[in-house]
């Protein structure tokens, strides 16, 4: 292996890692706040990936009555709850009305703008509106009655849930795999490197997503609320902090972190209805390297992963997955040896 060779390899890992790094932030952020450790979230990439692709065929995509399906589960749900709480029923009709009112405008503008062929910019918003209101549904759906469970019964029930997420990926999207077109058409070469501008836009967005984030969390009440919640959550409670209100923001913010993961990695590789769970296993793997608890080394472990399976393509391409998943042993053993009795929050 040259310089030459040697580069091309680094950028392609940092630029996958680059993306890993959302997919990890998303998992840590999720698992702070509501103890969850949610496998699905490569299913949003997929989602992402996949509904931008049928908009560009010119037809409605099936993310549509797959979120219409969950939106009125969840206002039956809606119903259900406030005729046990004795709630009056007008109480009852705004909680399901306001369920309702996101997914089904969302959904009646991308039915509209399905067969218009607006431009790509436009088809990645409408893809996002759709996608990201599936955390919140799937959190109320899934884990808010479990909220209080412990970490294996909710392990337990992510599985459940990225069987299910891929059972239905399958029935609403197809077999049939997608390669989405460039965000930005353009190559620069520096030296041996070439760089394309879906490459660019891929550092940029997360980059900028990052530096969201953080401000997010150290500037807004609302992400102040989040870390308390993720610190303490009784101790939020006692605070006026709903943990259920928390639960849905992380879901939802992870959705439409997939989300976005999914439009940026689908002009790299070619997308089908199950590809998210590897892509978000690495980013789970990444996760795991911050313990599950700290953004600035989930960042560093992403990076690490996405050169890590660069190298091990070249060195060794049939093993490049074992490479990459094995490598969580020893941070495994390394974190048992360290704190051999962690307690559960």
């Amino acid at each position: 292996m040259d310089f030459s060779i040697a580069g091309i390899l680094a950028l392609d890992g940092l630029t996958n890692g680059a993306v890993y790094a959302l997919l990890a932030l998303a998992t840590v952020l999720v698992f702070a706040v509501t103890r969850v450790i949610f496998i699905p979230q490569g299913e949003f990439v997929a989602f992402g990936a996949l509904t931008l692709a049928l908009f560009q065929t010119g037809k409605v995509p099936g993310t549509v009555w797959f979120l219409l399906g969950l939106a009125v589960l969840a206002a039956l749900s809606d119903v259900v709850g406030g005729w046990r709480q004795k709630l009056p029923s007008r109480r009852i009709a705004q909680n399901a009305l306001r369920t309702l009112a996101w997914p089904v405008a969302a959904s009646l503008v991308a039915i509209w703008a399905a067969p218009k062929g607006f431009p790509l910019a436009v088809q990645a918003l409408l893809t996002i509106a759709l996608v990201a209101p599936f955390g919140n549904l799937i959190y109320r759906l899934a884990y808010e009655s479990l909220a209080d469970a412990s970490v294996l019964v909710l392990l337990i029930v992510s599985v459940g849930v990225h069987f299910a997420l891929v059972g239905l990926g399958l029935f609403f999207f197809g077999a049939e795999g997608f390669r989405n077109p460039s965000f930005w058409d353009i190559r620069l070469s520096a030296g041996p490197l070439t760089l394309t501008g879906q490459t660019l836009i891929i550092f940029i967005a997360s980059v900028a997503l990052i530096v969201l984030l953080w401000l997010f969390f150290e500037r807004t009440l609302t992400g102040k609320a989040l870390r308390a919640t993720a610190v303490n959550r009784a101790g939020a409670r006692l605070m006026g902090i709903s943990s259920n209100g928390a639960g849905r923001l992380a879901f939802t913010m992870a959705a439409l972190i997939g989300a976005l993961s999914g439009l940026l990695i689908g002009p790299t590789t070619t997308i089908f209805y199950d590809s998210g769970f590897l892509i978000g296993l690495k980013g789970f793997v990444a996760a795991v390297f911050a313990g599950l608890s700290s953004y600035p080394l989930a960042l560093v472990g992403a990076l690490a992963v996405g050169l890590l399976e660069s190298f091990g393509s070249f060195w060794a391409s049939s093993f490049k997955e074992v490479i990459v998943f094995s490598s969580i042993l020893p941070v495994l053993l390394w974190r048992s040896l360290r704190d051999p009795h962690p307690e559960e929050h």
